[in-house]
């Protein structure tokens, strides 16, 4: 099953992942909504990507704290 940024919340909730398996989940979602991106998407479609990528890194913060932070300072840059 291909899960989606409406996701986020079943998937840290599983009981029957491990962490590296929710991170990876998560990371892949990230993934495909750049990739989705083009050199004609909009400065409005790219916000909205940056805006649910944050979502995803701080979800991704839940299960792994230093890694979240590092991805969520690494887009702050």
């Amino acid at each position: 099953m291909a899960y989606t940024v409406n996701d986020i919340d079943k998937i840290l909730e599983f009981k029957t992942w491990n962490d590296r398996q929710k991170i990876d989940e998560l990371l892949r979602i990230d993934c495909e909504l750049y990739t989705n991106l083009g050199i004609d998407s909009t400065k409005t479609e790219l916000g909205e990507v940056k805006k649910r990528s944050r979502t995803i890194y701080r979800a991704i913060k839940q299960v792994d704290p230093m890694m979240g932070t590092t991805f969520l300072r690494a887009m702050d840059s």
